[in-house]
């Protein structure tokens, strides 16, 4: 499938994902902002489905784990002849299999992504998937969070999410996303808006005032209050 140019003349972004239940998809990617860049042509999702690739009759695409244990593996071969038929399709984008053992996606990598022609992402299941698919066709682990899913489905659809509401035109207003938890190393200050009175509770008059300067002033030191009270280690340097 060729790239599909947006209005301005770059190539819609692309996001592809391997999976055994491709009628998951587009789910929550097809409503709001990022359901109207799907239409719009801003950006494409194309699902793979695993089982095409099975073997047999019953298109076995997993099998017992080599020592024993509990659950079942992705097997190398499936995994490795569906891996190349995605890539067929979207060859210049990073390939990233979803694992809880990966590097934790963040807002830095979204950006990066974001910033290129689009995504592969191999959604796994049951007990993972074989350890020599993973070297022979160099897929970058990435975890979305500290818990096991049933799936990586769930997982590929907030690394899509993310980046794709990065990408221009999608969001009405460029500039709020320099204000939006995690970039510059903070999270988001409060929000208010009317009624101006609610259940005994006003709205800071600080943000009332009209001074713009000192609005911005209460709400770097507000992001920072909150960041080093609840993520401090957003904070820290670095190594």
């Amino acid at each position: 499938m060729a790239h599909i140019p947006t209005s301005d003349g770059r190539p819609a972004w692309r996001a592809s994902v391997l999976t055994l239940f491709a009628d998951i998809f587009p789910g929550p990617l097809h409503v709001s902002l990022v359901g109207q860049a799907l239409d719009a042509g801003l950006w494409s999702l194309t699902t793979h489905q695993i089982r095409e690739f099975g073997l047999g009759r019953h298109r076995q695409v997993d099998d017992t784990p080599a020592g024993g244990g509990a659950g079942m593996v992705l097997r190398a071969d499936v995994l490795g002849q569906a891996i190349d038929a995605a890539r067929a399709d979207n060859p210049e984008s990073p390939l990233i299999y979803l694992s809880p053992r990966g590097r934790p996606f963040d807002q830095a990598m979204a950006r990066s992504l974001a910033s290129g022609p689009g995504v592969v992402l191999l959604a796994g299941r049951f007990e993972g998937i074989d350890e020599r698919v993973i070297a022979a066709r160099g897929l970058i682990e990435v975890s979305i969070g500290d818990y096991v899913l049933s799936g990586g489905e769930l997982a590929a659809m907030v690394v899509i999410d993310t980046c794709v509401r990065l990408l221009p035109g999608v969001l009405g207003a460029p500039e709020s996303l320099a204000h939006e938890s995690f970039e510059n190393g903070l999270l988001e200050y409060p929000q208010y808006t009317r009624p101006r009175e609610w259940e005994g509770r006003s709205i800071p008059e600080i943000l009332l005032s009209g001074d713009h300067r000192a609005i911005e002033a209460w709400r770097r030191a507000e992001a920072e209050r909150i960041t080093a009270e609840r993520r401090p280690e957003l904070r820290r340097p670095k190594h």
